[in-house]
């Protein structure tokens, strides 16, 4: 009898990594051959530290007003609510995203590195968990993976809207100066010594709960200018003429004295130029803000409508094929009677009877999307609650309930998440639509929709305004029905090589 061979490893074959491979995410993978997988890693840790030095000042801000928030609900809840602000909350939620990001890329470049080292020297697992080898076959379809990278830039977008969009979208400039300017355009302001205003005065008290309040408020107020404090007055030209200077603003010429503004040693001084990328609307509002602001709406809905809408088909889906019967008959009939209801008219009977909200839309929507779901999950269980293992699990004494969060629920996931990621482009395009017609999210809270309703009427003449959203619109419905086609292309054990 021959002894056992020992494996060898032939460590010539082996990448050498160094230090800076394990560091910087994206690198190592490069390295050792997963050149999409790494340059991905790379690109976008780039690109989120870029942001973080770009908007240093503001995450510092951001995340300091956050301590002091919560410092604050411990000692008094009224004054935090008489503080806490919306534009706050979006502030904290785009410093949480962008850190937690950072470290995200660090640990999954580090742990995909890992893998890859592990199966080049020990060679690939021979068992693949259902996802594992999911995983795999996704990782071939290409365009898939760049729509993923597309989705994923575009969330990454929404959730650092504050950061990344360089005007407040709901700031109307001088129009007379800034309406209907096409993209890429530059503007001269002037910078006067007075402050944007906030509203919500300091206290003049000296105790820790004063104290607090104060400092979120003046956190708030740099977070609110976006650390631009001074105030602007956009102009079309303007010229010193001694302790003055003129400007010009649309058919208007106007004075103001040197001591308004910033500094009067140089001209240069109290003069910044603003670059309009994607350019204005009728109100001289920054049209790439509110689309990177519209993006938050959009997405959210999508994703939140999706998610409702897929848990309660899956659970009147499971319901309804496990049990059977008149519970079958019931629930089945209602999603018959639904399904032949126009879900268009019967959203539009909710909204004129109840208005329009951000949230009744995420019900109204979420609550007539369920019943494919529904019938898909309860054809899955129908098959496979005749399985020997489902029969298995009853004759040991299992309850319903363990049966079907255990065993059924598990292995309807396939089509339900195909489903999913083929749905949100749809909902995404439902939301448009209804706030295209005005009945959607109301301006002036931005979203792609009501963007391309407000720029309709002069699409021929500043075709700027309706076509960016549209883009987007379009590049994101593209990207999820993409990486829905990939994602059952990777679950079908018939599709994958």
């Amino acid at each position: 009898m021959n002894p056992e061979i020992p494996h060898v490893t032939n460590r010539a074959s082996q990448p050498r990594i160094l230090l800076i491979d394990r560091l910087l995410p994206g690198i190592g993978l490069f390295r050792t051959g997963q050149k999409g997988l790494g340059i991905f890693f790379m690109l976008s840790t780039v690109i989120f530290f870029a942001i973080l030095g770009w908007r240093l000042p503001l995450v510092a801000s951001s995340i300091h007003s956050l301590g002091t928030g919560i410092l604050l609900i411990f000692v008094s809840t009224d004054s935090f609510y008489a503080v806490f602000t919306q534009e706050m909350l979006e502030f904290w939620i785009a410093s949480i995203y962008l850190i937690s990001a950072l470290f995200g890329l660090f640990y999954f470049s580090h742990r995909s590195l890992g893998k890859h080292l592990d199966e080049r020297q020990h060679g690939p697992k021979q068992e693949l968990t259902l996802s594992e080898s999911g995983w795999r076959s996704f990782r071939k379809h290409t365009i898939a993976l760049y729509a993923s990278v597309v989705v994923f830039l575009l969330y990454s977008t929404a959730f650092m809207a504050p950061f990344l969009s360089p005007f407040s979208p709901f700031e109307q400039q001088d129009f007379l100066v800034t309406a209907y300017k096409p993209p890429l355009t530059r503007i001269d302001a002037l910078i006067l010594k007075d402050r944007k205003g906030v509203t919500i005065p300091l206290r003049k008290g000296t105790n820790l709960e004063d104290k607090l309040t104060n400092t979120l408020i003046t956190d708030f107020k740099t977070l609110k200018s976006r650390n631009e404090p001074n105030k602007l007055i956009f102009v079309d030209s303007y010229r010193q003429i001694g302790d003055t200077v003129s400007y010009v603003q649309g058919p208007r010429e106007k004075t103001i004295p040197l001591d308004r503004l910033v500094s009067s040693e140089t001209h240069r001084d109290f003069v910044v130029t603003r670059s309009f990328i994607l350019g204005t609307d009728q109100y001289g509002r920054d049209i790439l803000s509110r689309v990177i602001y519209g993006s938050k709406i959009s997405l959210s809905i999508g994703f939140l409508v999706v998610l409702i809408s897929v848990t309660l088909g899956t659970v009147i889906g499971v319901s309804s094929g496990y049990f059977g019967g008149i519970i079958d008959n019931i629930l089945m009939r209602i999603v018959d009677v639904l399904i032949a209801f126009p879900a268009l008219f019967l959203i539009l009977i909710i909204i004129a009877t109840f208005g329009n909200s951000i949230f009744l839309i995420v019900i109204t929507l979420s609550f007539t999307g369920w019943m494919g779901v529904s019938r898909i999950v309860r054809g899955q269980v129908l098959s496979l609650k005749e399985q020997e293992f489902i029969l298995a699990a009853k004759s040991l004494g299992l309850s319903n309930l363990r049966i079907i969060f255990r065993h059924l629920i598990p292995n309807t996931l396939t089509p339900v998440i195909v489903a999913a990621t083929l749905r949100i482009g749809s909902i995404i395009l439902t939301e448009a639509g209804l706030s295209f017609l005005g009945l959607g999210v109301q301006p002036p809270t931005p979203s792609w929709g009501n963007i391309i309703n407000e720029g309709r009427d002069s699409l021929l003449n500043h075709w700027w305004i309706s076509t960016f959203p549209g883009i987007a619109i379009l590049s994101t419905v593209v990207c999820f029905n993409l990486i829905g086609d990939g994602v059952r292309d990777a679950l079908d054990p018939r599709m994958r090589v």
